[in-house]
């Protein structure tokens, strides 16, 4: 299994869509929430995303390809 540590930035058109939840369903891919903030016109997740090497690939080209902003983090946790 694979675990890459993102933050995920959803622009405002996709804060009330179960993204989330699609992409667990469509790529078999578990994330673990680690930080998040959700505001009225922007919201953020900072997780983990774990599930083999292809599965987290193409999920996070779905994400980005949805507009959903995707950046790899390290090892350390965002404060």
């Amino acid at each position: 299994m694979n675990d890459v540590r993102v933050k995920l930035t959803f622009p405002e058109e996709l804060i009330r869509e179960p993204v989330i939840a699609r992409m667990v369903r469509e790529f078999d891919v578990l994330p673990n929430i680690r930080r998040a903030n959700v505001e009225e016109k922007v919201g953020w997740i900072v997780c983990e995303l774990d599930g083999n090497e292809e599965q987290v690939d193409a999920a996070i080209a779905w994400l980005r390809g949805l507009g959903v902003q995707v950046d790899r983090l390290g090892d350390v946790v965002e404060g």
